[in-house]
């Protein structure tokens, strides 16, 4: 009978990192597919920002030593899959555990996207105030369209309540707020506040 390895130090370190975000009230043993497809749509933008971030998300889960919660890259991509909007939805619901590894990543890789997500957030605020579309910035008009395409290729558009994310302005609109929420995690206590809203609204 296989025997599962010793905890090292550095692990150790990952699974105390996962305790600073306290469970739920009330207190839940799965979270509900509301905070997967959250997760899920918050990393969809992080990729959308940086072409290499699928890679990153596997790098960042061995380097917060989190790699008990989240072994490997098809683990992370099932855990992903845990979102109901999307086209190979799973039907698993993330543990606690699972679902602060993710957030951890997530965080992770919002702070090292700052600058970028701040320009352009300032860049759509200029545009907004002289009536300019997302076109007239390259970079901008960049990310929205990766955005697009990756939430056309990977969710279930004939879900009556994703009808609306046919039309590219709405999905330029969602892009957006994402870009905002991923700021949100940037600041003090990023974790803890992502942590706590995701169990607060809905995303869409």
């Amino acid at each position: 009978m296989m025997t599962q390895s010793p905890t090292t130090e550095l692990e150790q370190e990952g699974l105390l990192a996962l305790q600073q975000l306290p469970d739920p009230e009330p207190p839940l043993e799965h979270c509900p597919p509301s905070v997967a497809g959250k997760l899920d749509l918050l990393l969809l933008a992080i990729e959308a920002l940086d072409y290499n971030a699928a890679e990153l998300m596997v790098m960042v889960v061995k380097e917060l030593e989190l790699t008990r919660v989240i072994p490997n890259r098809v683990t992370l991509w099932q855990l992903r899959g845990a979102n109901p909007l999307r086209r190979a939805y799973n039907r698993r619901l993330l543990t606690l555990n699972q679902a602060r590894a993710l957030v951890l990543v997530l965080v992770y890789l919002a702070k090292r996207l700052t600058i970028l997500i701040r320009q352009l957030l300032l860049a759509a605020e200029q545009l907004q105030q002289h009536h300019l579309s997302l076109a007239h910035h390259p970079r901008l008009h960049d990310y929205c369209q990766r955005f697009r395409s990756h939430f056309r290729k990977r969710m279930n558009l004939r879900r009556e309540r994703l009808q609306v994310y046919r039309d590219d302005e709405r999905l330029n609109l969602l892009a957006m707020d994402l870009l905002n929420q991923l700021l949100f995690c940037t600041g003090t206590c990023g974790a803890q506040r992502l942590w706590a809203s995701l169990f607060a609204g809905d995303v869409l």
